[in-house]
This record gives structure tokens, C-alpha cells and sequence, in this order.
């Protein structure tokens, strides 16, 4: 996405300090890999569609949307062929650049991540990264790791909530029930309209984790939340997550605003926010937390120490 400055960052330094390879490729690529795909293999994961969700009834056989779910089954079939040929472990889509492409990927970019891919939108290969890592520690544990956006926030005196969602792409892996497979118009793209699995999380604590180029260092932002049922949303189809950040909302949110932290995270209900620290203790990573035990003040303090040490130990 052009001219979102909190989802790049420096690509060498992330590799030197992180070992991360960030690697771009034209969208031609991948729309030749679509149009490689057969009627039989779509065939088949359309029926693992079938056998794993609740589809919706346009996507059904003879619906007026069935179409677009097959459309939907070849590009996740494509992106997993490049993906696997290329030992990629995250990737990151972007709806100003779907040249060639009939409609912005959602549910293959849903499906992947819930096979152990990292994924960020909007070119966020930051937080890909951080969902790829989520899934890495948290193999064969409890739980879900998805990438997630601030969407917005319930500011009913009382009730204050943070919405995390995004317009399509939420991992299924932290679902409380069964999604929903349907299918919607979607303005951004200007493509048809795409197929996705929508979904309330599953109440309990979790935490967000992000990074953010501070320009000759990265932060690590670890905020601790508290996942609540939602109310009924049937004007949003999306996936999503709503939460109260800790200690409280107003304070939760701006310690976040404070540290420096962007619209999207890594949602984690399987990472814990001690082994995010361990992580970023490993990397050399300058991490604050956010929890129960915030103090705006000292993390004021904090943040100003930090910036201290860190240019003098450069």
C-alpha cells in the first residue's frame, strides 16, 4: 500500500539484527500461477471448504456467488504453490496491486496463516514477520496467533472496547465457533467481490505484539489484553476481536498511542507477552510492555531512557 509509512521500515537493518529476507515479486507472477490451476484441484479444496465451514448460500453449488469461491480456491492453491517454491515462511498483499488479479485475496490469505504462515496487509512485512514467529513458538499449543488492526473503538461510557479486525484477512486459528464462509462487496481493489471467513474470537487474555522503526533501532510494543464476547455485528462481515487493553481502556490505548505503536499487531491468544519479551531480549530489541501495572508516567520515563541507551550503545 503507497504511502503508509508504518508498514515498512528498514528492510537491510531487519536483516542484519532479525535475519529476515524481505524480497518483493511482481503480481504477473502470481497470476500466471492462477491461471496454472485445474478445474479438479479446485474441485477438491472447494469441497474442503464445503466439509470445514458454514457457507453461506450464494457460495453453494448453484448459487449466484459460487464463482467467486472457486476464483477464491485458485488463488489460495497459487499462493501456496509460491510460497512452497519459494521457502517463504510469511507474505504480504496488497489491494493497490492486483493487476491481472479478479478480486483481492481473503480467505487464502486466512487459510494460510491457519497453516502456520505470517501474514500483514497493506505490505506490513513487520508484522508478517511477528505472525510467522507467533506460530513458530506456538506449534501444537492452545490457542491462535493471527495478524489483526485496530479497526475501531466502542466509546459507550462504561462499555469502552477496541474492535481488532480487518477487511478480510483474520486467522480462523483463534475462531470460538465455527466460521462463516460468505461472501461480500469490497470497495478497496476495485476487483469482485471476495470471499472470507467471518468469525467472533474466543473470549480470554491475549496479547498484541508490534514492531515499530524508530529509526536506527526497532520497538517492540507487548500490550495485554482481555478478550470479551462481542455484541451482534451484522453490518460487519469480517472476522473479529474485541478486547479491553490492560490495566483499563483509556489508559491501554494511550500507552500504545505513547510507545509508538501502529495499526497492526500480531493477536496472539497462544504467545504469552514474557516470551515476546524473551524474544526481544534475544534479538537485542528494545521491547515495552503494556499490562496491568502501566503508569503513564513511567513509561514516559521510559520511553525517554530507552531512546538514551539505545543511540549510546550504537
Amino acid at each position: 500500500m503507497r504511502e503508509v509509512a508504518v508498514t515498512g521500515g528498514d528492510r537491510v537493518e531487519a536483516q542484519i539484527q532479525l535475519g529476515w529476507s524481505i524480497n518483493g515479486y511482481g503480481v504477473g507472477d502470481l497470476v500466471a500461477r492462477v491461471a496454472e490451476i485445474s478445474d479438479a484441484a479446485v474441485d477438491g479444496l472447494v469441497g474442503e471448504y464445503e466439509e470445514s465451514y458454514t457457507l453461506a448460500a450464494p457460495l453453494r453449488k448453484g448459487g449466484e456467488k459460487r464463482e467467486n469461491l472457486r476464483y477464491a480456491a485458485r488463488q489460495e492453491l497459487a499462493m501456496r504453490a509460491v510460497l512452497e517454491a519459494g521457502g517463504f515462511g510469511a507474505f504480504t498483499t496488497t489491494f493497490e496491486d492486483l493487476h491481472g488479479l479478479k478480486q483481492l485475496p481473503g480467505l487464502a490469505c486466512q487459510r494460510l496463516m491457519a497453516d502456520g504462515y505470517g501474514f500483514g496487509a497493506e505490505g506490513d512485512w513487520k508484522t508478517a514477520a511477528l505472525v510467522r514467529l507467533g506460530k513458530v513458538m506456538t506449534a501444537g499449543r492452545p490457542g491462535g496467533v493471527s495478524f489483526i488492526e485496530d479497526y475501531t473503538y466502542h466509546l459507550v461510557k462504561g462499555k469502552e472496547r477496541v474492535l481488532g479486525a480487518h477487511m478480510l484477512e483474520v486467522c480462523p486459528s483463534i475462531a470460538g465457533d465455527k466460521p462463516s464462509l460468505e461472501v461480500h462487496p469490497l470497495d478497496i481493489g476495485g476487483k469482485a467481490d471476495p470471499a472470507r471467513l467471518v468469525f467472533d474470537a474466543r473470549p480470554g487474555p491475549a496479547v498484541n505484539a508490534t514492531l515499530v522503526d524508530m529509526g536506527g533501532r526497532m520497538r517492540m510494543i507487548v500490550a495485554e489484553l482481555d478478550v470479551v464476547k462481542p455484541d451482534p455485528m451484522p453490518k460487519l462481515p469480517t472476522a473479529r476481536a474485541v478486547w479491553i487493553p490492560r490495566p483499563d481502556f483509556k489508559r491501554g490505548c494511550q500507552g500504545w498511542i505513547e510507545a509508538g505503536g501502529g495499526h497492526h499487531a500480531a493477536f496472539c491468544q497462544a504467545v504469552t507477552a514474557e516470551e515476546w519479551m524473551d524474544f526481544a531480549g534475544m534479538a537485542g530489541l528494545e521491547v515495552v510492555r503494556l499490562g496491568a501495572d502501566l503508569d503513564l508516567r513511567a513509561l514516559r520515563n521510559e520511553l525517554r531512557w530507552n531512546d538514551v541507551a539505545f543511540k549510546l550503545a550504537r
